[in-house]
């Protein structure tokens, strides 16, 4: 038998034969029987250890670790079918479609009737499958031919790119609406006024120039708020290295902005002595300058507007913009830094607002590392605050 000892036959009778002979002889049967234990036993010690048969190694499954092992620590979620059935799935897969779908049938794993389609489709083709892992996702399935028997299916997440393209088109489709009001009632006007006729006398003339004036100064507000967010996002990975006095900065932004007609209401509640920065001086004015200009037009016309500037306990620079008025709802306050978003629109209008104000603010904290907080509360008002690393003695 495989894996014991075989017995030496041949020995082990001499042995007997020799311990029979010493009984006839008289021997005593204590004395024979030792020394037939002791021959035995030696030939059982100077036997050769048996030969341990080598374990059967399954090449399927051999074949299967080896695939695992390659694929497990890929990025990319990859599936191995055989006979319909996944086979192997890396972590990258089991992430996104669960554990359970390994040694599953592939038409209750993939559970889309798009993925279905593949399972049919030659070398190489692929599928796009909106909502493939729930919600606004979009996943492109591409199915590969390993050999005979098994398939191999990549998944590619294009929610990211989708929702680029998505933000891109939204964006087009706002900027031209913006852009198309005051164009058409500028056209508008302009056509009045070159028709002429008995209705358009000195006064209506006047009043129609005031219109398209406003209307062509809308739109260059709205092409230079572009052009600033567009500039904005382009080196937003760009930190700025200057370092300039942000203290000093406030004070002069705010003195300019009280001597302006109807905008001299903002106080200057405190202000640190020293808080030096390293930032972009007219980035961060702008900043100032449009949290400010939105404190003034959407916070009571009665009441002023406070501007502070302090170190918090981690000593970073945060500056508080806070207004007295209506203040703002709950549910639009994630959504004001979105483009084009208001949440009055025709007040927003009217007070010559864009509605990418706050999204070049948002931009504009980000590239200096700092953090953009709103809070507001109904019939009380808004504050605006904005966190920024202050620069430590030493780096000043």
């Amino acid at each position: 038998m495989s894996g014991s000892r075989p017995l030496p036959w041949p020995s082990a009778s001499l042995a007997a034969v020799t311990a029979i002979g010493l009984l006839l002889s008289g021997s005593g049967v204590w004395v024979a029987l030792a020394i037939l234990s002791l021959w035995l036993g030696s030939l059982w010690l100077a036997m050769p250890e048996p030969e341990i048969a080598a374990p059967r190694i399954d090449p399927v499954e051999l074949t299967r670790d080896a695939v695992r092992e390659t694929i497990e620590p890929l990025g990319q979620p990859l599936l191995i079918m055989e006979n319909g059935r996944i086979l192997v799935a890396n972590a990258a897969a089991r992430e996104a479609l669960g554990a359970h779908i390994v040694g599953q049938d592939a038409r209750i794993a993939l559970r889309h009737p798009d993925a279905m389609r593949l399972l049919e489709m030659a070398d190489g083709e692929s599928v796009s499958i909106p909502g493939f892992t729930g919600g606004r996702s979009l996943w492109q399935l591409t199915r590969r031919r390993v050999d005979n028997r098994r398939w191999m299916i990549e998944l590619t997440d294009r929610t990211s790119e989708a929702d680029v393209s998505r933000a891109h088109t939204d964006f087009v489709a706002n900027a031209s609406h913006e852009l198309r009001t005051p164009l058409a009632a500028i056209i508008g006007y302009v056509e009045t006024l070159s028709d002429g006729g008995p209705a358009v006398d000195a006064a209506a003339t006047t009043r129609f120039l005031a219109i398209v004036e406003r209307e062509a100064k809308r739109m260059l507000t709205l092409v230079e708020d572009l052009m600033t967010l567009s500039h904005v996002e382009a080196e937003k990975h760009d930190r700025p290295d200057e370092t300039i006095d942000l203290s000093s900065l406030v004070r002069r932004v705010v003195s300019e902005m009280n001597s302006l007609p109807g905008k001299d209401r903002v106080d200057l509640a405190s202000v640190d002595a020293n808080a030096p920065i390293a930032g972009d001086p007219g980035q961060l004015e702008q900043v100032l300058r449009n949290l400010i200009d939105n404190a003034l037009k959407y916070g009571a016309p009665d009441q002023p507007v406070t501007v502070a500037l302090a170190k918090n306990a981690a000593g970073q620079l945060v500056l508080t913009i806070a207004d007295r008025g209506p203040g703002i709802a709950p549910e639009h306050l994630p959504l004001l830094t979105r483009r084009f978003y208001r949440t009055d629109p025709g007040r927003s209008r009217a007070s010559g607002g864009t509605g990418l104000g706050l999204a070049i603010v948002k931009h504009i904290v980000e590239r200096h590392g700092g953090a953009l907080d709103i809070n507001s509360t109904v019939g009380e008002g808004t504050q605006v605050s904005v966190t920024l690393p202050a620069l430590t003695d030493a780096a000043a």
